[in-house]
């Protein structure tokens, strides 16, 4: 247990994130951007960008940077260095940073990202585990990642979700918007496949809209009645997107707590997702949106079916949807979640 703090009376105390940041599909990415904007009462935000979506010799330059950024910083009672880690080359690079961190004595937390985090712990306990060792408290996404750091380390985790803010006001078109890296871990084959099943009259009227960078080339991207492949936007272009949409879709093989899905609810889309992650919890075991099995088009075919039909339906689980997220996922209820996770290893 590290001894108490103590900080000067009406100093706002501050946290330094290290990760990804810029415009770069990801969900760390856009919760790193969120919290350099958001009004934080008792800290003061600032960003250490480790890297940026790049690579070769400026992703190298960014880790170097970064590094010595972190071994100049001078010591502050006040001062949590938060780390933001998802799995493979991430985890290595920046749990450097984080048991850097860790040795020249700053409080740390590891918030934890990555749909793929689970299994990679699991095949490298040895890693994992010195990795958030470092740390003075882990913040989690799921339940899931919270029990598979508990099987690695004593460092304590709690639940931490992803947050969002409230979109525009607009009126709403004949939209289902896919958002997201382009590859069959997000299931777009298995979107192709289930809305080459509908029929014209279920899906006349309709455009979907697939928008990401194409990240698997091997993905048969057949060019459909009512689909559209946008290729990337920036993510104000996708908020707007989504202002207008009615129905979000997101089928992915795998995911942690998807701020795709977060964004789209706030902004009243009629979800359907799969039962990966945290998706079931997000989404109430179906109660707020439609949940299928991955990899099953025939599910699917059926869910997109439903949302299509019934002005009813959509209505209804849009509006749940809405309410959902402002319940527990709005930056309204989660900033103050988060300064006092901060707080807490400070041990003020």
């Amino acid at each position: 247990m590290r001894a108490a703090r103590e900080v000067p009376s009406g100093k706002k105390l501050s946290a330094i994130h290290v990760g990804r940041t810029g415009e770069v599909a990801g969900g760390m990415t856009q919760v790193l951007n969120a919290y350099s904007k958001w009004p934080f009462e008792a800290f003061e935000v600032s960003i250490l960008r480790s890297r940026d979506g790049s690579s070769g010799p400026r992703a190298v330059r960014l880790f170097i940077n970064a590094f010595f950024s972190l071994l100049g910083f001078k010591k502050n009672n006040g001062l949590v260095v938060v780390v933001h880690l998802s799995q493979g080359g991430s985890f290595i690079r920046e749990g450097i940073l984080l048991r850097l961190a860790h040795l020249r004595g700053f409080a740390t937390v590891a918030h934890l990202h990555g749909s793929s985090f689970i299994d990679f712990a699991r095949k490298h306990a040895r890693l994992v585990k010195g990795v958030l060792d470092s740390a003075d408290l882990i913040l989690a996404l799921s339940d899931e990642t919270i029990e598979a750091c508990a099987e690695l380390t004593t460092t304590p985790v709690v639940y931490m979700p992803n947050a969002v803010e409230p979109g525009d006001e607009r009126a709403k078109e004949n939209l289902i918007v896919f958002g997201g890296a382009v590859s069959r871990r997000k299931g777009v084959d298995t979107l192709i496949e289930a809305w080459s099943s509908l029929s014209e009259e279920t899906k006349e009227g309709w455009t979907l809209k697939i928008v990401g960078p194409v990240t698997d080339q091997a993905l048969d991207l057949r060019r459909l009645p009512g689909l559209d492949f946008t290729g990337s936007m920036n993510h104000d272009e996708l908020l707007h997107l989504l202002d207008r949409s009615q129905i979000a879709v997101l089928p992915s093989r795998d995911e942690a707590l998807p701020i795709f899905l977060l964004e789209a609810m706030v902004r009243r889309n009629c979800v359907i997702s799969t039962r990966v992650g945290g998706i079931p919890e997000l989404l109430r075991d179906g109660t707020v949106g439609l949940l299928i099995d991955a990899n099953d088009s025939v599910q699917l075919g059926h869910a997109l079916t439903r949302a299509l039909s019934s002005h009813e339906l959509r209505s209804d689980l849009s509006a749940r949807a809405r309410l959902a997220v402002d319940d527990e996922y709005s930056s309204r209820v989660v900033i103050p979640r988060l300064e006092h996770a901060w707080k807490s290893v400070l041990q003020l």
